[in-house]
């Protein structure tokens, strides 16, 4: 990894008591930050273009070294050029060359204690952090609130997702990030429980543009915040967890060794959705924090509960889950819970050395807690305490499984982003990939460990089997995710169904509202190095050997992503390429036909294959040579396609 530091930054200061305002921009000077101090009190502001996307929004925090919501002073700023190339092999991108203009603002509060604002700018987005210097009278630091705020422009409109209540949902199993977006509400509309929101949070700034604001660097040195509602002016503020999370164990506060740095919050933004699907924010401004030589595989996955459910928990199910992972060469069974009971240890063991000869790993669910929700699949104790844990991935290492799906964890509490932590840092000395289930938002986690894979932190396809009503509602809400959830992490929806009702009885079960092309995209417009397909044995006889083929052989992880065209709720069409592959797919949300003219130069006089809507939910196979840029596309209601170089 090679570093370089220069110093670049405009600025302009003011050395008015009452009024301090410092400046800094974007590398191409199109983003304009500006922090000021006005009696006393911080706030910042950006523009794009010159056009205001934040208007004066507060700044600061309170703590136990002290307040520094009030009584500010500006006192000392810096500023270089941070470029910097690092790697990724879970993300949607693989090489990242990060460029950003840095300032760091310094203030002191009425006691003159010290605290500074870290700000990096690069063309697409603008992070900052809180940073308590080292203390010569105390040795570490509680933080208690932060008034952090983004104020919106009027007339903006929102695709958020509220904060659940604690201890609510199945088996009080929540907050688990699994709430329904809204879609084009204004701003200043309140929560559905009151609680706020959820990162991360897009805002439709109408002709301006679009905005997106999240979360990253969290380990277990910091709580995972949200924003509130926001008032009649606009403002949403960063929010601090629940009291009742988790059972009300551990505070709400966050507390570390000084010097303390806070999480970076991330504002991604633009005229377009362009930079919303392209950023990397989230892996930017983090650094790895486990080092290992252990390598951790992507991949594909079978998985039998999604669609036979619960009762699938037996060995004779495993086995046919084997089999068909290994037909659709998958490098992955996901075995769900109860396995430990239904299964048992012994034969465990046995379906684990069986995936072995068919050349696929195994993967194994754990209930994350003993005692914080009332959740009852096992296996239970083994992943909150270092010793069970450890005990049980030593045995996990021994008998050959790679990978875990850790579920119900129902909180933002430091303890519980510091049991995240604990899990990741454990399982990468034992060789064990890590999904969460039932959990928070990733922040930073696929380049903060080397083992992370993804997490659902969604309302994911478990709901369109238990659900008609989000079944009908799933074209729209597809189309939503990859410029929300999807866009600053790995998103373990569990896509690809091809069942027309989504159970193991044929005449059982919700009723699937998509195309067959719609399911063969979100293969491709879901981000998720371990893709668990909600495929079923019966699969590989019913449907054609085109779509078979091309699940076969698509990627999970990509060295390229591209938007293409689409907006939240209505349609969404990607580009991935790994190596020298492209890999086009676009999905209809809408329950009429959507005629599109794209521009895919990647694909200019490529020979291609396309997968499109045919007759019904059937799908048609084509090849052509594509010889413009401008590519027209046909997608039915509830439709899709998929273009890709064979």
């Amino acid at each position: 990894m090679r570093i370089f530091l220069t110093s670049l930054l405009l600025f302009s200061f003011s050395n008015l008591l009452q009024s301090q305002t410092i400046s800094a921009v974007s590398p191409d000077k199109n983003i304009q930050l500006e922090v000021s101090v006005n009696n006393g009190t911080a706030s910042y502001s950006i523009s794009y273009q010159k056009e205001v996307f934040l208007d004066p929004s507060p700044l600061g925090l309170h703590s136990t070294v002290g307040d520094f919501t009030q009584g500010l002073k500006l006192i000392n700023n810096t500023s270089k050029t941070i470029k910097e190339s690092y790697n990724l092999n879970r993300s949607k991108v693989s090489t990242v060359d990060y460029k950003a203009n840095e300032l760091i603002c310094t203030f002191t509060n009425a006691a003159n204690d010290t605290i500074q604002i870290i700000f990096r700018i690069t063309n697409r987005d603008v992070a900052f952090s809180y940073l308590i210097p080292k203390n010569k009278n105390l040795s570490d630091c509680t933080i208690d609130k932060e008034i952090t705020g983004f104020k919106l422009p009027k007339g903006t409109t929102t695709f958020i997702t509220p904060q659940a209540p604690p201890l609510t949902g199945w088996e009080k199993t929540k907050p688990s990030y699994e709430e329904e977006y809204t879609k084009e509400e204004p701003v200043a509309t309140k929560s559905q429980y009151g609680l706020g929101f959820t990162f991360p949070a897009l805002f439709h700034l109408g002709e301006k543009g679009w905005l997106l604001l999240s979360e990253t660097g969290v380990g277990g040195n910091y709580v995972g915040t949200r924003l509130s509602d926001a008032n009649a002016e606009g403002v949403y503020t960063v929010t601090f967890p629940q009291e009742g999370e988790n059972k009300s164990m551990g505070p709400v506060t966050a507390t570390a060794t000084l010097p303390m740095q806070t999480s970076w919050k991330t504002i991604t933004l633009g005229k377009t959705l362009k930079p919303i699907v392209e950023s990397t924010a989230s892996t930017d401004v983090v650094k790895p924090l486990v080092k290992t030589s252990k390598v951790f595989n992507a991949g594909r996955a079978s998985w039998s509960w999604i669609v036979w459910q619960d009762e699938s928990c037996n060995y004779a199910d495993q086995k046919t889950f084997i089999d068909l992972a290994a037909d659709m060469k998958c490098e992955f069974i996901l075995i769900d819970a109860m396995w430990d009971v239904n299964i048992g240890k012994e034969k465990t063991i046995e379906l684990v050395n069986y995936a072995k000869s068919k050349n696929v790993d195994v993967l194994l669910w754990y209930n994350s807690n003993g005692n914080w929700n009332n959740a009852p699949q096992t296996p239970k104790d083994k992943m909150n305490t270092p010793e069970a844990r450890r005990k049980e991935m030593q045995w996990l290492q021994q008998i050959g499984v790679k990978g875990l799906k850790v579920d119900f964890f129902g909180g933002d509490k430091q303890v519980t982003m510091k049991l995240y932590h604990d899990i990741l840092v454990d399982a990468a000395e034992f060789g064990l990939c890590i999904n969460f289930h039932g959990a928070t938002l990733p922040r930073g986690w696929e380049r903060m460990y080397p083992n992370y894979m993804t997490s659902e932190a969604v309302l994911a396809s478990e709901n369109l089997v238990f659900q008609q009503d989000f079944s009908d509602r799933y074209p729209v809400t597809a189309t939503l995710y990859p410029f929300t959830r999807n866009a600053v992490s790995a998103m373990d929806f569990g896509p690809v169904f091809l069942n027309k009702r989504l159970h193991r009885d044929p005449d059982k079960g919700t009723i699937r509202k998509t195309t067959d092309a719609f399911e063969m995209a979100t293969a491709v417009v879901f981000f998720s190095p371990i893709q668990h397909w909600g495929l079923t044995p019966q699969n590989l006889t019913e449907k054609p050997a085109y779509l078979l083929d091309y699940l076969r052989n698509i990627p999970t992880v990509c060295d390229e992503t591209v938007f293409i065209d689409g907006y939240p709720g209505k349609y969404c069409v990607i580009a991935r390429r790994k190596n020298t592959k492209w890999y086009i797919a676009a999905i209809n949300g809408e329950n009429k036909v959507k005629e599109i003219t794209v521009n895919l130069p990647m694909l200019k006089g490529k020979q291609i294959s396309v997968i499109a809507d045919g007759e019904g939910a059937e799908s048609k196979f084509s090849s052509e040579k594509i010889t413009n840029n401008a590519v027209a596309l046909k997608l039915s209601a509830n439709g899709g396609t998929v273009l890709f170089i064979p």
